[in-house]
């Protein structure tokens, strides 16, 4: 089976408004068949709200109309994602004044609130699922495309399994690639690992040189942003084996998504402003490749690989590569870039059921 796919691209052929991609994000959104499928439903718009001093996520001009075609097709929306209250929404101009619905921390305020699902898969055992996601009849997944240091690419797979869950699933998922080890004779003291933790999980004992680095694996959740700051390579995992994380992150996904009935489910994916890191790091850097466009539709397999495969390093701006870094040279640009074939993913998320790689695309204009 071959999926078809909506494709708005960025590519323009006057200067008018209609050739603009929030203007074809709109008639890619007519054509999608979304509006006979959601009369009458809760629907769940989930996507990442950045947080810091990052500008690289979603535009609300795009979410404003995404939105707005929900209401009008009769049904009732809220935007979600985990930890809103303390990543300030507001300041990246997601509001309700501003995108006309309520944006909502999808497990509560405290993080409480979640349905429990067992799975099995080595030491991944618990899929909690977010209650607002859980309580949604519908889900539209907002994504955001860009690279990830731990599966190589982050888009609509990454945005359900580590934004749809709780701090316990999305540690046990990155629990899958090993622990952190601490090499004292390499650190040189620098802290700047402490602050680069959202979960405040780590801390030096003692003072000065002598200083030992701590970690704490009850709100640690092994996303390795110590390890990624670290400028002596003092912070590293015990194994790497990504593969494993790959496939937790498709086995969450797939946990999440079987909480819909069938068809209830369409997938977004945001190819503008594709950096090298996820907007959960609080930062900006320079694109990586030029803005693409927007791939949309119902099979999550196939529009995430439409999506890799319109990233080509062919097309790689070099100020989007940390200065004097060295890329390898196979793979993907973002294998390149992080070490971790991203298509390993796909073929996960493929043996889960949840779709096929094989796709047409058919763009809009």
């Amino acid at each position: 089976m071959t999926a078809n796919l909506l494709f708005a691209p960025m590519a323009y052929s006057r200067y008018e408004a209609s050739q603009t991609l929030p203007e074809k994000f709109s008639r890619l959104l007519e054509r999608s068949g979304l509006a006979d499928k959601l009369p009458g439903k809760k629907v769940a718009i989930k996507m990442h709200v950045g947080q810091g001093v990052s500008y690289s996520t979603i535009p609300p001009v795009f979410v404003r109309k995404l939105v707005r075609f929900v209401q009008e097709a009769g049904a009732e929306c809220f935007i979600t994602d985990h930890y809103v209250y303390r990543r300030h929404p507001e300041e990246r101009g997601y509001t309700a004044d501003n995108l006309g619905c309520p944006v909502l921390d999808d497990c509560g305020y405290f993080g409480k609130y979640y349905y429990e699902k067992s799975v099995d898969f080595k030491t991944f055992r618990h899929v909690d699922v977010a209650g607002l996601i859980h309580d949604a009849d519908f889900l539209i997944d907002f994504s955001h495309v860009k690279g990830h240091g731990a599966c190589g690419y982050g888009g609509a797979c990454k945005n359900i399994a580590m934004g749809c869950v709780t701090d316990r699933t999305r540690h046990e998922i990155h629990a899958l690639e090993g622990g952190l080890k601490w090499d004292a004779s390499k650190c040189v003291h620098c802290g700047k690992c402490i602050p680069a933790c959202n979960h405040y999980a780590n801390s030096f004992e003692g003072e000065g040189k002598q200083a030992v680095y701590k970690v704490n694996y009850h709100h640690c959740t092994m996303c390795q942003h110590c390890l990624k700051v670290c400028p002596a390579g003092a912070i590293t995992l015990d194994s790497h084996d990504y593969a494993d994380f790959q496939t937790g992150m498709a086995v969450c996904t797939k946990t999440v998504l079987d909480t819909f009935e069938p068809g209830n489910a369409y997938y977004i994916n945001v190819l503008t402003a594709i950096t090298a890191l996820c907007d959960c790091w609080g930062l900006t850097t320079p694109s990586l490749v030029p803005d693409i466009g927007i791939v949309a539709g119902w099979d999550i397999v196939a529009v995430e690989r439409a999506s890799l495969d319109l990233i080509r390093v062919e097309d790689l701006i070099p100020a989007g590569v940390p200065a004097g870094m060295e890329l390898g040279q196979e793979g993907h640009l973002f294998q390149r870039l992080h070490g971790k074939n991203p298509y390993v993913q796909l073929d996960a998320l493929e043996k889960q059921g949840l779709g096929t790689q094989a796709y047409e695309l058919k763009e809009v204009r």
